[in-house]
């Protein structure tokens, strides 16, 4: 076999077999989740993938056996089934109890995203933020979602709205959050080399324009993804995905970046990186001085 590698994803379709037309009919707005119109649930109960006229359902049937006890289970999907968008853990849970449960455990990053015009990508970015367990989505701007994107994962998700930039940074400075935009700009810095910081919100911009100069100029660092194909720029919602991804393996399972040659360079602008560089690079200082020490003697 030749040293190429082939990567397998598997694609899950969503398939609005009956009442396509009410599936559709959604309201694009973001609501709270007490107040999802039922319409919603049949983007999620008929979730499933087609092949030909077939279609397969996903989840589980009624529960069989005597009930479970406990506050978190949902009479309602013990009776009839769960279809629902969610992991195995999650079966037959309210969702309610859900949400509860997330809330104990989100990770400490944020995603943000501009949204001046109607930006369809922000419901898959909303649903991939599910996914990595952000703290909170963030539209600025417009207050409009695409919901069928997000998969009704936007019910489990923290979403909050900020009307203006201006809002947004005060509110992220207010919470001592490090703002950190993603796109392509001159003083932009690698993200697969930079460690970034714990406590953080990905700003990413609209799709076309990119983001503004207002947010450009209000982080901290801006962080560009390197491609290596003939298109200049990748779209919003999969360079979201990466940038959390990046950010779960620096701070989840604890995958320091490293410079292109190899050494260990701890990257930012504050003072703790500062010392880090400084005490790294004396150590390797110091072992030299020591080697040519021993053998001059």
């Amino acid at each position: 076999m030749g040293a190429g590698v082939a990567l397998v994803v598997g694609v899950k379709v969503v398939v609005m077999v009956e009442n396509r037309e009410a599936a559709e009919a959604v309201p694009a707005e973001a609501v709270p989740a007490e107040a999802v119109p039922a319409e919603a649930a049949v983007a999620e109960a008929v979730e499933g993938t087609e092949q030909g006229t077939a279609r397969f359902e996903v989840g589980v049937g009624p529960w069989e056996g005597p009930w479970p006890e406990g506050d978190h289970w949902d009479e309602e999907l013990l009776r009839e089934g769960d279809r629902r968008n969610v992991v195995d853990k999650y079966r037959y849970w309210s969702m309610d109890a859900i949400i509860a449960d997330l809330d104990t455990r989100r990770h400490d990053f944020h995603v943000a995203i501009e949204n001046w015009q109607h930006d369809l990508n922000i419901g898959t970015v909303v649903r991939t933020a599910n996914a990595m367990l952000a703290k909170e989505v963030h539209i600025i701007g417009r207050r409009r979602l695409n919901r069928r994107g997000a998969m009704v994962t936007d019910r489990y998700q923290h979403v909050r709205h900020h009307p203006t930039i201006e809002d947004f940074v005060a509110w992220a400075q207010a919470e001592g959050l490090e703002i950190i935009g993603i796109d392509i700009f001159p003083d932009s810095v690698p993200l697969e080399t930079y460690d970034l910081p714990k406590r953080c919100v990905l700003v990413f911009g609209q799709e076309g324009p990119g983001l503004s100069e207002e947010l450009h100029a209000a982080a901290r660092d801006t962080l560009s993804i390197e491609q290596f194909g003939s298109t200049r720029s990748m779209n919003a919602a999969p360079a979201a995905g990466i940038a959390m991804h990046a950010w779960v393996r620096r701070h989840v399972f604890g995958q320091i970046p490293s410079s292109p040659g190899g050494c260990l360079v701890f990257k930012g602008s504050d003072a703790l990186c500062a010392r880090r560089n400084l005490f790294c690079w004396g150590f390797l200082l110091g072992v030299w001085v020591i080697f040519f020490v021993r053998v001059g003697c």
